[in-house]
């Protein structure tokens, strides 16, 4: 080690030692690796220190050389709440070893006078989000903000590196390091299964391999998990995500701790149970907060300071607040339903006991009968230590060519120097010249699209590099810099007041002037609309109308799912080795009674007849998106040996097809259905699948710029977007099927929606079991949530309820 590393490493550990902190062997190893000048990959449990693992060494480095009046380090965060986390460590870092530095963080609810104060006087450290790091790339001036950036920190890089967030990091390192390739880059991240894979996707080839550290910790979080088991099963319900039949155990959890975060899968469920406890609990008023990604930033920012002063009770949260956040007072987190996945469970724990050597404090309240079940198996994934593996996003067109925009926006760019930048991550490692040419071709002559003006929109300037011309066009691309796409959300305001959040169009849609609503904790009273503002005053009237977001619900991951079924299997043995097994054992003895619990060498389907015509049902346990995949195929492929139309409905654990006539299963129903043999066109051929790639498409649009969304004050309404990407789809697909952004819509339908790798797999496991296809004379614990999802979207509420009630006596005479 050069004379620096030495001094610099005594340096920081003579620093803990005076915070009474001893350095883990992780946190040496990356001091040690980054004061060499290497980049790399830092893996640890969450509260063992990972930010540190960086921060310290990133500080000593870029102040060695005295002043820095540009930005030195700059920390790349998924979340906002996470943003001012890390910001507080810095500052501390800075006291330390760089008085003179300051932070800035830049998110999407940072001023604009803020962010202009930035340019002028950079801070030395930035923390930001990966769109908004894209957002300071379309302004030349990013090359003066960044001349002696030395370190770039991507936290939780696991976030990241599934989605096309993580395209944008990657296409983002490549623009900074072509000039500057002395920088040193690191990823670091509590949850990944295959950290080697992790570095590979983050770095590709934009830094040599041998100067990548892959440094991970040996200590095992220690978590205190606990199912909160239901007092009388007969009494737990069917189906549903919501849970409200322990809210009584919830409070009692609560007034038991210190402070409690409470963690709901959905802003909607986080909605309501707020205001369940507010209403059967008004003493928790005033220390009870909610948290989620649509409430005010304000209100964000006070709840989180709120945590950290140890002034509340409890929170209820979404995933806004489930990662890197380190709130001191937290001994206690509650997991409201099944979080799908062992990694987001580890990362929610971690909110609790975040210290290292502390135990994180869990509790899972399943919300219906089976996902007792769920509790089982993360107690299995726990133990045996099992996680889940991120995939990456490659080849994702509409943010490459969202990406040309942002670099044609400010410098300009070289096509063939750009193009060797961009071959260097990993996302686009396998792409070619000729679709290199077709994303220069799109932006330029509008390609398919060329009659129209506006879809041209970058052309070459007198230096022979692409640019953005026109500043209306420059000032769309900045509005709509971004990968996550969601439908169209309305400002919530007081008419006399602050800002309250933001509510989707399609629920403000559905209100009346004079109508009541809760919302963000409070109760409103819708007054009107215009402009994307929606102006409300506080409510006077009760109501029970509380909105819902739209969106995918979170599928049962690969890990989670194996270990669900091994319970299954364990049962059918006549094993019930946890307290959740043994809780639910008088559910699955009448599921063996009515039906049959399959082991693991067989493959459960039932065929059930009642007043709504002939259910034919699966169960292979593999996860919603699996299944979704699986109820098209085999719909399908029934249809081609005989004339019926079936409804389809899916839950995790497996899915259903509705006919009116009978169909003759022993004729039709063989393991031909589920062979992988042209597994892609028989999936292609159903309207499904075409609507599936249709709505996918939109995204896409959106995110390549095809369809510009407005401007805040003048945003465009949800149904004038679809109707436009549906006309834009159906364009491409007749007179344009090469068209890459049209293909990659079909490729994430095949790939991300429908998983399948994991489709193949499963269908091969189910082709290879001894079948067991039953008929009982009405519906069984496996099949009923399965139908209650379906009827939910098709009758009301209080229908709903009365038919559940009926089916309950049915169960239990």
């Amino acid at each position: 080690m050069s004379n620096f590393s030495n001094e610099g490493l005594e340096r920081i550990k003579s620093w803990f030692s005076t915070k009474g902190w001893k350095p883990q062997d992780f946190q040496l190893k990356a001091w040690k690796a980054h004061l060499k000048g290497k980049s790399g990959l830092v893996g640890a449990p969450t509260g063992y220190g990972k930010t540190m693992s960086i921060m310290v060494p990133a500080v000593l480095t870029g102040a060695k050389g005295g002043a820095v009046e540009s930005v030195s380090v700059l920390w790349i965060s998924p979340v906002r709440a996470l943003t001012k986390d890390i910001a507080r460590s810095a500052e501390m870092v800075c006291k330390e070893f760089a008085p003179d530095w300051s932070v800035f963080i830049r998110t999407g609810d940072t001023g604009t006078s803020a962010r202009n104060n930035f340019k002028k006087e950079p801070a030395q450290i930035l923390v930001t989000t990966p769109e908004s790091f894209h957002l300071l790339l379309t302004d030349p001036a990013y090359i003066t903000i960044f001349m002696k950036l030395q370190t770039i920190v991507i936290d939780e890089w696991h976030d990241l590196m599934g989605s096309k967030r993580g395209v944008q990091v990657q296409l983002a390192l490549s623009r900074i390091l072509s000039w500057k390739s002395d920088i040193k880059v690191w990823g670091i991240s509590a949850t990944l299964a295959d950290m080697q894979m992790a570095s590979e996707v983050l770095f590709g080839t934009l830094i040599q391999q041998k100067n990548i550290e892959i440094v991970t910790s040996n200590q095992v979080k220690s978590i205190e998990f606990q199912t909160v088991l239901p007092d009388d099963i007969h009494k737990m319900p069917w189906a549903g995500h919501l849970g409200l039949y322990y809210l009584g155990k919830v409070i009692d959890l609560i007034l038991q701790h210190n402070t409690t975060l409470i963690f709901t899968n959905t802003r909607s469920q986080c909605e309501i149970w707020y205001k369940r406890i507010i209403e059967h609990q008004p003493e928790l008023s005033g220390v009870l907060a909610m948290h989620h990604g649509s409430v005010d930033a304000s209100i964000r920012n006070w709840v989180e300071q709120a945590i950290h002063d140890n002034k509340m009770k409890a929170i209820v949260a979404t995933s806004s607040l489930d990662m890197g956040v380190d709130f001191a007072p937290v001994d206690s987190i509650i997991q409201i339903g099944s979080p799908k996945g062992v990694a987001r469970f580890i990362q929610r724990a971690g909110r609790s006991g975040h210290r290292p050597g502390a135990t994180s404090n869990i509790y899972f309240i399943p919300t219906h009968l089976l996902e007792i079940i769920e509790g089982a198996a993360l107690r299995e994934a726990l133990e045996v230590g099992i996680m889940e593996e991120k995939l990456p996003y490659i080849r994702s067109f509409d943010v490459l060519i969202q990406y040309l925009m942002t670099i044609a926006s400010s410098t300009g760019f070289e096509e063939r120097k750009l193009y060797s930048e961009i071959v260097k991550t990993f996302a686009f490692s396998s792409i070619s010249r000729g679709e290199w040419n077709w994303c220069l071709e799109f932006l330029t002559t509008g390609g398919t699209m060329e009659a129209y003006e506006n879809y041209r929109k970058i052309g070459l300037d007198k230096n022979g590099l692409y640019r953005i011309a026109n500043s209306k066009v420059k000032r769309e691309h900045k509005m709509g810099i971004g990968t996550i796409v969601g439908d169209e959300m309305l400002l919530v305001k007081y008419i006399r007041g602050p800002k309250i959040g933001n509510i989707e169009e399609w629920f403000i849609s559905r209100l009346n002037p004079g109508d009541h609503f809760w919302f963000a904790g409070k109760l409103l009273k819708y007054i009107s609309e215009k402009n994307g503002k929606v102006l409300v005053r506080k409510g006077n009237k009760p109501s029970n109308n509380i909105p819902s977001w739209l969106g995918g619900r979170i599928p049962l991951s690969s890990p989670l799912s194996s270990k669900l079924r091994n319970q299954i299997y364990k049962m059918a043995g006549g094993v019930f080795d946890k307290d959740e097994l043994k809780a639910i054992e008088p559910a699955i003895k009448q599921q063996t009674l009515q039906s049959y619990l399959p082991s693991r060498r067989e493959f459960l389907i039932e065929y059930i007849q009642d007043n709504e015509g002939f259910h034919l049902l699966f169960y292979p346990f593999e996860g919603r998106l699996v299944h979704e995949g699986m109820a098209i195929l085999v719909a399908k492929r029934i249809s081609f040996q005989t004339e019926v139309t079936f409804s389809i409905a899916m839950n995790d654990y497996g899915f259903e097809l509705l006919s009116e006539k009978e169909i003759d299963i022993g004729a039709f129903v063989n393991k031909k259905l589920f062979t992988t043999e042209k597994l892609w066109e028989d999936i292609q051929n159903s309207l499904n699948t075409a609507e599936m790639a249709r709505k996918k498409f939109r995204d896409i649009a959106t995110i390549s710029g095809l369809l510009f969304q407005g401007f805040p004050n003048r945003r465009k309404q949800t149904s004038h977007l679809q109707t436009s990407a549906g006309l834009l789809y159906e364009v491409f697909k007749t007179y344009d099927p090469d068209n890459l952004l049209f293909l990659q819509s079909l490729e994430e339908v095949l790939t991300f929606q429908l998983e399948e790798n994991r489709l193949r797999e499963s269908l091969n496991n189910i082709v290879g079991k001894n079948w067991q296809i039953t008929r009982p004379e009405k519906h069984t614990p496996f099949s009923f949530p399965i139908l209650v999802d379906r009827l939910r979207e098709h009758i009301s509420s209080e229908q709903l309820q009365k038919r559940i009630q009926r089916m309950d006596v049915e169960w239990k005479s």
